[in-house]
Order: C-alpha cells, then structure tokens, then sequence
C-alpha cells in the first residue's frame, strides 16, 4: 500500500472515529497479515520502492545475529555497524532539497544553529525485533484489544502492543506506552541541564523499571490495572540526593490515574505525590522537560485529542550506538546548544505521524504535539511540542539502539531542545564504561511498595 493511500485511510479514519470511541479490535482476516505482508510488531515488511529502506529481516533477535555471540548484559552493546559511513550529511544550506522527509523540530534547529547543526546520514539498518512470545501476544491481542472509555486506557490486551493495525492515534500512543521494553531493567544514568554556552552539572539517577504488563504468562485480570513499576533514586549532587520516587503506572486510566509517591530526604517520610504527572516538571530537569516527556511521552492521553495522519519515510536517530559506545563520555556529546553531531546516526525509516491536540477547556503548556513513532518498534523517535501561541517550543530526540541480548529497540539518549531559551536537557549518559542496562535484575511487586520505597531512603 502506498504512502499517500495509508495517509488518507488514516485521515478519514480519524473523521469517522473520533478518540472517544471504543473500535472494536481488527478482524482475524487483518490480524492474519502479521508475519505475512507485515512483520509480527505490524510493520510494512517489504522495503520502499526506492531501495533506499530495506525489507525486514527478523532484526537483531539475538548477540550472535548482531555479530557478537559472546555478548552478555549488563555491558555496553558492541555497534553491529562499525564500518558505515554517511551517505551525506544534511546542513542549513542542502535542507530544502531534504525538507520532506525531515521533521519541523529538526528544520528549526537546522535554522537555528546554521553554523553548527548538521545531519549525518548513514544506510537504512531496520534493526527492530522482539522475544518470539511477545510476537504471539500482539497477534492475541489484534482480535481482542479495545480502547478504554474515551481513549484513556486498554482493555483485552497483555504482553505485547495492543494495537498492530492501528486506526487512531490514540492507538498509536498506547502502543508506543504499551511496546516490549524488557521483563525489568535498572540503570545508572546521567541528567544534563545544558546552558546555551555549554555548561551543565549532571544529576545521576538509578532507575528500575519492573514490567508487570509484558511479564511471560502476564494476566490482565491480575495486574491490578497496573503496566510498570518504577522507582527513581536521585544520587547525586549531594544537595538533590537521596530523594526517591515511586510511581504504579496504570492500564486504564479511565477508572484510575497513576499512583506516584516521593520519599524526601529532609522530612524522612513518604508523600504522595498525585502532581507527577503532564506538564508538571520533570525531576531535576531545570524546567526544561515536562512528566510526560520522560520516556519521550508518557502517561494519561485524556487533556488531548489525537489524529492519526498517516505513515511517512523520514530521516530519524536511530541505531545511535556511538552514543552508546564505551569509550563516548558526556564531554564528548554535550556542546553549546546541541550535541556534537559527529555521535549521532540518523537513517531513513517509515514512521507513524500522530497529532496531539490539546482539548477545550483543558491545561498544558503544550498545545499540541506531533509524534514521530517508529513502525518496526513503536518507539517514539521524535516529538515537535508546540506552545500556547502555536510556535514549535521544543524538539525532542530519542537516539536509540537495539539492546539484542532482550532484544528491545529503547533509548540511549533522550533530547529536549528548548529553542527559546537555546538550551537543552540530555538523559541517558552512563559513566561505567562496562555497564548499561542490567536486564538480569530480579524483582518482585514487593519491591515495589512505600515501604520499600521507605526502606530505600533511609537505608
């Protein structure tokens, strides 16, 4: 099916379904086409007529796939693609020749910062892949899973994305919440609040995540309508360390909002904390992310209204494993108004284009946003966050990887870029140079209670 045919299905569907309505799931007849014409995640399997994005090849499933059969988490994931170079770089004075296939955010900045923002374009690698079981749950789930009441939540799905042919934009929001990351996972990661000349203290963090949702032989009637349990542990600077936030992440936010909860150093007890959410500041950020920008978005879709526009090939990080690599440190990356561009990897892919529209009568500081989301992973890649006055705001990156021993397509860096004040905000910077994330973690809801979020900070 050609680009210009999904783009108008998607524009006439989101006509006739508007977010509210609860779509019955896809036919059997439909879900049939994953594994055929579509890969298992729902992808287009077949490449572009170009040759310029390859067909599907099952991805890096597995370290011996991606060359190295010997590789064990929780160490840095070896680039499978070390000897690729450019195909051409994208600059200030080219980009008109490139403006369809780039987002709004990333022409900004090539406006913005003509003298030192470029793109370095590199061979389409369509690295994405998932756990076999994962593979079954979506097709599971394509018969079976809904949307909650007005969009806020889903019902009749567990373990993989619920919604593999999507209809609404909605649905692509779930599925980029709802993808496979891991079963758990913790992390050692750094924070930079980047000045506009450069300077940055980093705030450090251990994060767990434990995925109650894609848990192997998860039930939905048993996860107590929660998706994730996560527990962020502030450690450094001295003056910010020790605080620890708790937040039950859950399913249908119809029937409830998430649970989150701050254990606080300085008063030595527990609150909670019903403000962590949408555009409440994000933890240490300096105000230059929201909540909901964490994971580049995340959370509740109720203050907005979502439109699907369609697919479109675009020009996106992706297989950004100089970034990752161990020898790359924070003083190789941060530079004055963005990252140094030689770390980054930008390649060709399909992606899905969803707006977010904020609804009447509703508050946040962005009034709408437009959401690039990977088809082969369901990864938002980019996000275009616009203000109250409808002028581009901030531009956010996700430069990802495939961490082939899950295997998962997730973040190694996350980017906000605040074109007004000409500042942004960094997450993802690891200092062990033999450590990354530890997807070996053992963990058990327990873990997971203000009594151990309790324990944590006392401790």
């Amino acid at each position: 099916m050609n680009l210009a045919k999904i783009a108008a299905i998607a524009a006439l569907t989101s006509v006739l379904c508007p977010a509210g309505a609860a779509l019955a799931a896809v036919s059997a007849q439909e879900a049939a086409r994953l594994g055929a014409d579509l890969t298992p995640m729902g992808a287009e399997k077949a490449g572009n007529a170009a040759g310029t994005i390859p067909a599907w090849d099952g991805g890096l499933s597995s370290p011996a796939k991606a060359g190295f059969p010997n590789f064990a988490a929780p160490a840095r994931a070896p680039d499978p693609f070390p000897n690729d170079k450019p195909l051409f770089k994208i600059t200030p004075a080219n980009m008109a020749q490139y403006a369809d296939r780039l987002t709004e955010g990333d022409k900004a900045l090539l406006r913005q910062y003509k003298d030192t923002f470029f793109m370095n374009v590199y061979p389409t690698r369509r690295t994405g892949a998932s756990p076999q079981r994962i593979y079954d749950a979506i097709k599971r789930n394509a018969t079976t899973a809904k949307l909650a009441e007005g969009g806020n939540g889903v019902t009749g799905a567990i373990e993989g994305i619920p919604f593999p042919i999507p209809q609404q934009g909605v649905e692509v929001f779930w599925n980029h919440v709802l993808r496979y990351r891991a079963d758990a996972a913790a992390r050692e990661i750094g924070q930079a609040a980047v000045t506009e000349s450069g300077a940055y203290n980093m705030v450090k963090f251990h994060d767990e995540f434990f995925v109650a949702y894609s848990q192997p032989g998860a039930k939905e009637s048993e996860l107590d309508n929660v998706i994730i349990y996560f527990i962020q542990e502030t450690v450094a600077p001295a003056r910010l360390a020790g605080q620890v936030l708790l937040v039950h992440e859950t399913l249908d936010q119809s029937k409830e909002n998430r649970r989150a909860w701050i254990y606080f150093p300085g008063q030595r007890r527990v609150q909670r904390a019903p403000n962590i959410a949408f555009d409440n500041p994000g933890t240490a950020s300096d105000g230059l992310r929201t909540d909901d920008q964490f994971d580049m978005y995340n959370g509740s879709p109720q203050r907005y209204d979502w439109k699907l526009v369609g697919k479109k090939e675009m020009f996106v990080p992706y297989n950004s494993y100089k970034l990752h690599w161990a020898k790359t440190k924070a003083d190789d990356v941060i530079r004055p108004q963005h990252i140094n561009q030689d770390t980054a990897r930008y390649e060709l892919h399909r992606v899905w284009v969803v707006e977010s529209t904020l609804k009447p009568g509703q508050r946040h500081i962005y009034k709408r946003r437009t959401l690039y989301v990977d088809e082969d992973s369901w990864q938002i890649l980019g996000v275009d966050c616009y203000d109250n006055r409808d002028q581009l705001w901030r531009v956010q990156e996700g430069h990802v990887i495939n961490y082939y021993n899950v295997p998962t397509i997730w973040t190694t860096l996350e980017l906000t870029y605040d074109l007004q004040s000409r500042r942004y905000l960094a997450l993802g910077f690891e200092d062990n140079p033999n450590k990354s994330y530890d997807f070996n973690i053992k963990r058990t809801l327990r873990d997971y209670t203000t009594l151990a979020l309790q324990n944590r900070g006392t401790r």
